[in-house]
Formats: C-alpha cells, structure tokens, sequence
C-alpha cells in the first residue's frame, strides 16, 4: 500500500526489475512512478530491496540548511513503513545499509531506482497465522 497522501491516486504493486523515478504527485509527497506512466502510483511492500542508479540525494532533515542537499554514500536501500501507529503523517521510507532512515518524501524528483527483490510472501494461510504472531527469542 502507498502512503496515505497517494490513496486518491492511482496505484499499482511494484514488480521484480522494474525501472521506477521518483515523483512529485502533486498531493503533498514523493513517491514512485513507473517511467513509462507518471500518472500512476508504484507501491512497495515493506523489506523490498532497491538500487538507485546513482547515491541517493535527499532533502536535509534540518529546517536550517534547507538549501543544502544530503548525498547518501548509498545506492541500495530497504523499503519500509515507518510511524506505522500515526495518522496522516507520511509512512514510506528508505533504509540504507548504515541504518540511517530517510522518509521517501524527501528524495528529490527524478531519481531512478529498479526493484531488485520482493520480500517473500507466506504460501498457506497457516503459514500467514504463524508468521502473524512469531516472535524472536534472544
């Protein structure tokens, strides 16, 4: 699922290989677009694996130095789903190698990125209800 400020768009499932640029959609926040149809919306599964074409630039978390862009030394990162427990605050994220976090809203536009892998999926429905409450031990 995309961020809550694309639901009125939209939107597709990411597939495997696929070319996707980031895009202003004009509701507020970035997100995927595939190249070929900007008009739609590409979400991910959170745990899918991407590499960008070039290190990642993204916005500086400081109001302060707004001006300035951050360069990731990355060029793979982890989708994810953060502030998963708030409403109507942007959830989708990139997680980069040194678990440094940046919200997908605050990549610049135009930055390509191919899906590399999808997380797995569980099979059986029994496998699902194993999953949904599997806990890890230390």
């Amino acid at each position: 699922m995309c961020d809550y400020s694309l639901h009125a768009l939209k939107s597709r499932p990411a597939r495997v290989g696929e070319r996707l640029l980031i895009r202003q959609f004009g509701t507020g926040t970035r997100g995927f677009a595939a190249k070929e149809d900007w008009t739609t919306a590409v979400c991910l599964v959170p745990g899918s694996e991407l590499v960008f074409s070039k290190n990642v630039v993204c916005a500086r978390p400081d109001a302060l130095l707004w001006w300035l862009r951050l360069r990731m030394n990355y060029k793979t990162a982890i989708f994810r789903k953060v502030n998963t427990e708030e409403r109507c605050v942007h959830h989708d994220a990139l997680e980069f190698p040194d678990g440094y976090v940046v919200l997908l809203t605050c990549l610049y536009e135009g930055q390509e990125a191919t899906v590399l892998q999808l997380p797995a999926q569980p099979t059986t429905a029994k496998k699902k209800e194993e999953e949904r409450f599997s806990v890890y031990l230390d």
